[in-house]
C-alpha cells in the first residue's frame, strides 16, 4: 500500500485524551502500523521519508519497526499474508482481463 493510500484510507482512530475535549490522541490501528513499517521494510522508503508522508513522528515509526521485528511470529504472518494478497490481486487482474475479452 502506498503512503497516499494509507492517508486516503485514514485507517487510524482519534480518541479523546484526559486533557479535555479539544486535545486528541491518535491511536493507530494495527493495520496502519504494519503497512507503515512495510513501506520502510519492503518498499525501501527511508524512515524519515515515510514518517513525513504519513504525518507521524519518525521515532514512532522506529518503535513500530522494532516491535514488529521483535515478534517473529507476527512478522512471518505478515509475510504469508502479503504472499496471499499478491496472489489474490493477480487472480483478480486475470479475471478482469478475461471478462473484458
Amino acid at each position: 500500500m502506498t503512503p497516499d493510500a494509507l492517508i486516503r484510507d485514514n485507517i487510524y482512530q482519534i480518541s479523546e485524551c484526559g486533557n479535555g475535549p479539544e486535545k486528541t490522541n491518535k491511536q493507530y490501528t494495527k493495520e496502519f502500523k504494519e503497512e507503515a513499517v512495510a513501506l520502510v521494510r519492503d518498499k525501501a522508503y527511508a524512515v524519515s521519508e515515510a514518517s513525513v508522508l504519513l504525518g507521524i513522528a519518525s521515532n514512532m515509526l522506529y518503535r513500530w519497526k522494532g516491535e514488529i521485528a521483535s515478534n517473529p511470529e507476527r512478522k512471518s504472518l505478515l509475510t504469508d499474508e502479503r504472499k496471499g494478497l499478491s496472489q489474490l490481486r493477480k487472480e483478480v487482474k486475470n479475471s478482469r482481463m478475461e471478462k473484458e475479452v
